[in-house]
């Protein structure tokens, strides 16, 4: 089971992070593209990953817009945010 992260490990985490931010137990953040079929695309490039990964975001799209929070469901002690968490939002970072 994967752990769930410090305070201050997330803390330390999303200085590294652009754009990411807490949401109470979640990371969440907001992607901007100029057009659905792009905000589309990184959506299908970004699940691509997430099946590998097998850790799936919480998101919706609005025309072009991407809203994003992650968090592991299945950490210890309590659902929150891990490593997987992070290594997803950095592969969304790159995709983006």
């Amino acid at each position: 089971m994967p752990k769930t992260l410090s305070p201050d490990a997330l803390a330390a985490a999303l200085k590294e992070l652009p754009g990411w931010r807490q949401d109470g137990d979640r990371i969440a953040r907001e992607f901007e593209f100029d057009d659905f079929v792009a905000a589309f695309g990184f959506m299908t490039r970004v699940a691509l990953h997430a099946e590998k990964m097998n850790h799936h975001p919480d998101w919706s799209n609005v025309y072009k817009t991407v809203r994003v929070t992650l968090q592991t469901h299945d950490a210890k002690p309590s659902p929150g945010v891990t490593e997987l968490d992070l290594e997803l939002a950095r592969i969304m970072g790159s995709l983006a």
